[in-house]
């Protein structure tokens, strides 16, 4: 547990805070003893199996003679080839995230009937209650998208007259509701922060029903609602591969485990939203482009290997960038020869690079990524292969999009509630018991002491 500002923590806070340390660390070598999986891993990364599903699978590796060999990754949605997927719609000239939610939820890619429909369903929910952005998003805008996006979902239950009906119709209704304003919780959240903290004009521009999902969010986000239709599409794809990765990843994760209480789809969002706003699972991506920005400072010459190796030495040793010994973008806890999201990001990145003139900072990430997979097998003991994750081109898909840094994670949440969505009506269906692992108590048991007999 860190904290880097001590500016509100009185004396006496601070020296209970020493206690709390003192007394709430536990000896690593107890988890070893108990066999316990912290992470609910094991010690070559496989996930301890919570749960079943229909929604996504994750291939990694094969099995021979009970020994698991790494393989390059895969990436399934109900059964079908993430990257089968976008070559569909990407060839045939569509956008993508509103077929594939279809797919998410519903099992089957829809014909062209179903997809208009369905279209014209998520357009009908794109708005929010009247006096919303004023009475809710106005006041005391938070410097954080992620909790002015939780603090919304949580005040949208007051305007829902069947909140807490947890039946598969009313589910589905709340969850479509959400999906389609997810992009107007988060853009006109950081419009208000922007007006407010930064003295930036306050632009509130209406999606319109005829847009996708990535061209509104584009449309809402610019003074001038100008884009390319490569932004679009590029945007797009991205929301495509963040819409949902099986259910361990830990917001998803805390979908099930908070959905399995019985409780409602607004508080079931909020504690995801909670859990994707850590930097070990949504942030990364601004973490990437933060040590670009190092890297370019201290290495001149983009050119040079050598310089660049020194560089990616450096922050494994955390004597760069911010001293955590992470080079961000690079390895998952699953995958390990390789991430197919970054795959497919990586083959569209270069078109946007080109239309931005920076294909020279993409070559730059070609060469980071190549280097850095050599740099941690010869720096760390690692136990499976190391390999960009989606994390590594996203930030700079996003960069040249020229959305704000504040935006990359909300934009992340706005593609995974779709996963969320899923997730939840999967869980609840099945009616599941409580998800309630155990702990195991490693302190010792002693004599109640008299307030006068305390020292």
């Amino acid at each position: 547990m860190e904290t880097n500002n001590y500016s509100d923590v009185t004396p006496e806070i601070l020296q209970l805070s020493k206690l709390c340390a003192k007394i709430n660390t536990i000896d690593s070598e107890l988890y070893a003893k108990y066999e316990v999986k912290r992470g609910l891993r094991d010690i070559n990364g496989k996930g301890v199996l919570a749960g079943l599903t229909h929604i996504a699978e994750i291939y990694a590796y094969t099995v021979s003679d009970d020994k698991l060999i790494p393989c390059e990754g895969k990436l399934f949605y109900r059964g079908l080839d993430i990257e089968e997927l976008i070559d569909g719609f990407t060839n045939e000239n569509r956008f993508g995230f509103e077929e594939i939610t279809y797919l998410l939820l519903f099992g089957q890619l829809p014909n062209k009937e179903q997809l208009l429909d369905f279209n014209k369903t998520l357009a009908s929910y794109r708005s929010l209650p009247p006096t919303f952005v004023r009475d809710v998003l106005m006041k005391k805008p938070s410097p954080n998208m992620m909790n002015s996006l939780a603090r919304s979902v949580l005040t949208l239950y007051s305007y829902d007259d069947c909140a807490d009906d947890t039946s598969l119709p009313n589910v589905l209704r709340q969850c479509l509701q959400l999906i389609s304003t997810f992009p107007l919780l988060s853009v006109y959240s950081y419009q208000t922060y922007s007006h407010y903290h930064h003295g930036n004009s306050l632009v509130i521009h209406p999606p319109l029903p005829q847009l996708s999902t990535a061209e509104n969010l584009l449309r809402m986000l610019r003074s001038n609602t100008k884009y390319t239709a490569l932004e679009a599409k590029i945007l797009d794809l991205a929301l495509v591969l963040h819409m949902e990765h099986g259910g361990g990843n830990n917001s998803t994760f805390t979908t099930h485990v908070v959905s399995s209480s019985g409780t409602d789809t607004y508080s079931s969002f909020a504690a995801s939203l909670g859990a994707l706003k850590g930097p070990k699972h949504g942030g990364a991506n601004i973490k990437v482009v933060g040590m670009f920005d190092d890297l370019k400072e201290n290495v001149k010459d983009w050119s040079d290997e050598d310089a660049i190796k020194t560089y990616l030495k450096a922050v494994l040793n955390k004597k760069a960038f911010d001293n955590s010994g992470l080079i961000y973008g690079m390895g998952h806890a699953v995958y390990s020869l390789s991430d197919p999201r970054a795959n497919i990001l990586k083959r569209f990145v270069r078109k946007l690079s080109e239309e931005k003139e920076r294909v020279d900072e993409f070559e730059l990430y070609a060469t980071v990524e190549r280097l850095a997979a050599v740099v941690i097998s010869k720096e760390r003991k690692i136990y499976k292969g190391v390999s960009a994750n989606i994390d590594f081109y996203s930030g700079f898909i996003y960069n040249m999009l020229d959305l704000p840094p504040e935006l990359y994670t909300p934009i992340f949440a706005t593609a995974r509630i779709v996963g969320w969505s899923a997730h939840r009506i999967e869980e609840l269906e099945n009616n599941g018991k409580i998800i309630r692992p155990a702990y195991k108590s490693v302190s010792n048991l002693t004599e109640y002491t008299s307030m006068d007999n305390r020292i």
